[in-house]
């Protein structure tokens, strides 16, 4: 892999330190994009293990994962233009030292709360970070050579979702130092440090900013309420009893997001843009993510609390139990990118889910079959096969979505899906969460994932239902 070209290869812009260094920069790039891959893996395996040690309610587990999630989903769909605004490398940086920082004060949390809060840090520099990357890649590879710098994306985020419940199962059991469940955060801090040395010696300076950029303060400030006041009764409510005003935040928050509405009506730089709701096939696409993702993540958390606290595993044998999801992720997403995405179109998303489907179906009648002397052999294929579904549906997913868009809303766009990835994983750990917690005491642990199992099936039933409204292929003309 070389960083240097000779002078007339180089071209003249403003980013010719970046193209110079180009594979570095991707370097730092696909390091950001694992760090925040592998903070949601870990912190889902060490849930339990956080609970036991620092105390808190069962909601606990919830907002450890939900934190991260919500706070990121909302700072991406504003740090995008904030980017255009103050300098994408700036931001970068910001980002990479702040969580850096946040997963240090992870580590060193004395109380869920506090803990919690750190997350929540994490969520907001991670959502600095994230966006600028893609930016930077594009404006440090010439228009020749860009495809080749989004080949390695697939296979190393592949490979990061099969090592991070393994690796998050190993720190647990190797308790380094006496650290315990702390260390699946403290991992970051010697790459985060490498990685913002890598970003202040390697990324492209004085690239263009948008002069024209805006942020819009009011519809930032609704959104994050909307979203915080949604969030909060679904993880918190059945803790507390379900009390009046729970209901109180959940109506509160409907109504913000009806002022966030009408507020991007009217504003002359919308926090979304407005054309975007206007695209069927978009519309679909959002729809397609909130039902997919909702399901996904929701069920992920509950199939670990079940085998952690139903089944008695450790957290390194349900992270190599979860290894089977992973890897069939991995070879799922690597045969949809490279062909059967560009030769079905659509049509692979439907396949993915029907497979999906069946592996869910398979991990229903494999607990139902074995109750709770099932082992992680015995869940094994339900997972694999699970996983291959989710990974060939991950790969062309984006991209089929987008096809529909003008060049002008791309980035909006691409902020925006990512933003509802994020938002609706979030809700998926406080719903199908706080239904698992529901259910248990009255019905126990094979009955709460059954019924889980019929709410997520229902989900990924839209989730098909709605393929049929998205272009039929990445690249499509545009239908608008």
């Amino acid at each position: 892999m070389t960083t240097t070209l000779s002078a007339e290869a180089v071209p003249l812009h403003s980013a010719e330190h970046g193209y110079r260094y180009r594979w570095l920069v991707l370097a730092v790039v696909l390091i950001a994009d694992v760090m925040d891959l592998l903070d949601s893996t870990v912190a889902n395996i060490a849930g339990p293990s956080i609970r036991r040690s620092i105390g808190g309610s069962e909601s606990t587990l919830q907002w450890v994962l939900a934190a991260y999630t919500l706070t990121f989903a909302v700072g991406l769909i504003t740090s995008a233009r904030a980017g255009d605004l103050f300098g994408r490398r700036r931001l970068f940086l910001i980002g990479m030292i702040g969580f850096t920082v946040a997963s240090l004060l992870c580590g060193l949390a004395p109380s869920a709360g506090l803990l919690i809060a750190a997350r929540v840090a994490q969520g907001l520099f991670g959502a600095v970070m994230i966006p600028q990357g893609l930016a930077m890649v594009k404006a440090s590879f010439s228009e020749a050579d860009i495809q080749k710098a989004f080949i390695p994306f697939g296979p190393v985020m592949g490979l990061a979702a099969v090592l991070g419940p393994i690796l998050a199962g190993f720190l647990l059991k190797a308790d380094l130092f006496g650290s315990g469940w702390r260390s699946i955060f403290w991992i970051n801090l010697p790459v985060g440090v490498v990685a913002s040395y890598l970003s202040l010696k390697y990324l492209p300076r004085n690239l263009e900013r948008d002069k024209a950029a805006r942020l819009d303060p009011v519809g930032t400030v609704l959104l994050t309420a909307a979203s915080a006041l949604l969030i909060y009764p679904l993880v918190q409510g059945h803790v507390e009893g379900w009390p009046g005003w729970m209901f109180g935040m959940l109506a509160a928050s409907a109504v913000l997001f009806g002022a966030f509405v009408v507020s991007e009506r009217r504003s002359a730089h919308p926090v979304i843009e407005a054309s975007l709701f206007a695209n069927r096939s978009f519309v679909g696409g959002i729809v397609f993510l909130g039902t997919f993702f909702t399901a996904m993540s929701g069920f992920m958390l509950t199939i670990n609390l079940f085998m952690q606290y139903g089944l008695h595993f450790t957290p390194m044998h349900t992270g190599i139990a979860m290894s089977p999801w992973a890897l069939g992720m991995a070879i799922g997403a690597g045969a949809s990118g490279a062909v059967l995405g560009e030769k079905f179109g659509r049509r692979v998303l439907h396949g993915g889910l029907l497979v999906l489907g069946a592996g869910v179906a398979t991990t229903w009648w494999s607990i139902g079959h074995s109750g709770m002397a099932i082992g992680g052999w015995g869940l094994a294929p339900g997972f694999i096969i699970m996983g291959l579904g989710t990974g060939v549906i991950f790969a062309p997913l984006f991209d089929i979505i987008l096809a529909s868009l003008a060049d002008s809303e791309l980035g909006s766009g691409s902020g925006l899906l990512n933003a509802v990835q994020q938002f609706c994983g979030a809700l998926g750990v406080a719903v199908l969460g706080t239904i698992f917690f529901q259910v248990l005491p009255d019905k126990g642990f094979v009955d709460s994932i059954r019924e889980l199992v019929l709410i997520g099936l229902g989900c990924y039933a839209v989730s098909f239902l709605v393929v049929f409204l998205l272009p039929m292929r990445a690249g499509a003309e545009l239908t608008h």
